[in-house]
């Protein structure tokens, strides 16, 4: 049997021939160099910046996005300053409505940076989700 698989992204990818048991779960840290992870700050604000929000709101998300650009473009950015910052913008956008009509060019680089941060991603996950 052959696998032809041109590309795949995801938590966990499993490609099997035949059977497959999986014992005590599976898991997977999202990886990523800072280039791709600045890549996904600038296509959040893109996407954040197509999106219609109350002006009461729109100030604060645009200052978290400042920071979360900045602690990104650090050579080692400390991941709980990040999902701090992701968390806010998170928890704004959805007070504002915005993540019950987001499309994927809103939630896709939300849960792909979610997704770098592993563990500390996970409420920011459940959240887009829900």
């Amino acid at each position: 049997m052959a696998f032809n698989i041109g590309n795949q992204q995801g938590g966990v990818v499993n490609n099997v021939a035949g059977n497959q048991t999986v014992h005590d779960g599976q898991s997977a840290v999202f990886t990523a160099d800072g280039q791709e992870v600045r890549g996904l700050v600038r296509e959040l604000r893109a996407s954040i910046e197509r999106t219609a929000l109350p002006p009461a709101v729109e100030p604060e998300v645009r200052a978290e996005l400042d920071s979360l650009d900045e602690e990104v473009a650090r050579p080692e950015p400390d991941r709980e300053a990040v999902a701090g910052r992701l968390g806010r913008i998170t928890r704004l956008l959805s007070s504002a409505g915005a993540l019950a009509t987001a499309s994927t060019g809103l939630i896709g680089p939300l849960g792909a940076l979610a997704g770098w941060l592993g563990a500390l991603g996970q409420p920011i996950l459940r959240a887009i989700a829900g």
